[in-house]
């Protein structure tokens, strides 16, 4: 994915640049489900567990662009290049590590929610660089930053923007 930040104009994040972002998730029953191992000697499949994160992770988020909802370049794509606009990945504020770290974790658990309810992530971790990566756990989702409604949304969406779902 690519992103840029605007907050420090002094910062070489100032510039459009890629990373190769790697998230690891370690899912877990929830206390209530009523979850049993049976005789393939699993909770669940990991296919089934995987299927709907996958599709988001393949079909939306890969070489999306991580933009703030201030940021020009969204007005740029609107005009010039609207069918890129799905791809655009925006939250309020700069797209940080820690932010859109906190963005997916929503959405993970948003997905999760709908389609494998008895499970919960108990860790995301996401890998900017060998030496920038942010872990979160269930506590880090308390009071934390609003970074748009997209988040929290079971489906392929990046963005608020019209059209964007």
């Amino acid at each position: 994915m690519a992103h840029r930040l605007l907050a420090d104009r002094t910062s070489k994040c100032a510039t459009p640049h890629g990373h190769n972002e790697f998230v690891k998730v370690t899912l877990k029953p929830k206390a209530s489900a009523a979850v049993k191992w049976g005789q393939a000697n699993y909770a669940l499949s990991f296919d089934a567990l995987k299927r709907d994160w996958h599709r988001f992770v393949d079909e939306a988020l890969d070489h999306a662009f991580q933009l703030g909802a201030n940021d020009p370049l969204i007005g740029f794509f609107q005009t010039h290049e609207p069918d890129i606009v799905p791809r655009l990945l925006i939250i309020d504020g700069d797209p940080t590590t820690e932010a859109v770290a906190l963005a997916l974790y929503y959405k993970l658990n948003a997905i999760l929610a709908r389609h494998v309810p008895d499970f919960e992530c108990v860790r995301f971790e996401i890998e900017e660089t060998p030496t920038n990566s942010v872990i979160l756990t269930p506590e880090d989702l308390v009071d934390g930053p609003q970074l748009g409604q997209w988040c929290h949304r079971a489906d392929l969406s990046l963005n608020d923007l019209s059209g964007a779902a």
